[in-house]
């Protein structure tokens, strides 16, 4: 087609072609869109109008299959990369927030942990690293530091009731 018949059949069932568009569209930007496409892929074909036959049919045909086609793409994407809207991941992102902050509280109470383990006397904050950290049971620590297991069962107690107390100091609660 060239570009003095498209615009005449633009002129004359234009309109009736874009209500068509709006109806599958069901959104005014993508009608236009699917308009605009319709009467460029026209234009881009080497098609002959017939004016005697209904040369409205073809337009619309066209412009469905050219929505048609266009569904069909984006079910292809969106099994390849879903896509969500705006307003749904908007309360994903609040709850996650949530976990945000939990998580930063929890990091810092890690760090206030950490201060404190590293304030403590040797021979309380050895036996605490070994027994929280490496995960060494009462026996390896004693075997490890050379003291019997009710000392490093001692130790371990004491190291736990002053980092409980100074947590309390510090403003943490249970």
């Amino acid at each position: 087609m060239d570009a003095k018949e498209i615009e005449k059949c633009i002129d004359k069932f234009g309109t009736d072609i874009y209500r068509f568009c709006l109806k599958l569209c069901m959104d005014k930007n993508d009608a236009e869109d699917l308009y605009q496409q319709t009467f460029l892929k026209a234009l881009e074909s080497e098609w002959h109008l017939d004016w005697t036959q209904n040369p409205k049919a073809l337009f619309f045909s066209l412009s469905w299959h050219l929505w048609k086609s266009d569904k069909r793409k984006q079910v292809r994407r969106s099994e390849i990369a879903p896509c969500g809207n705006l307003e749904d991941n908007i309360q994903d992102t609040l709850h996650s927030r949530e976990n945000i902050e939990e998580n930063y509280f929890q990091q810092e109470l890690y760090t206030e942990v950490n201060k404190i383990i590293q304030n403590l006397p040797e021979k309380i904050r050895i036996p605490l690293t070994l027994y929280y950290l490496s995960e060494c049971s009462i026996e390896q620590i004693a075997a490890i530091i050379k003291k019997p297991p009710g000392t490093v069962k001692s130790w371990l107690y004491k190291g736990r009731n002053l980092i409980k107390k100074k947590l309390e100091e510090a403003g943490y609660e249970r």
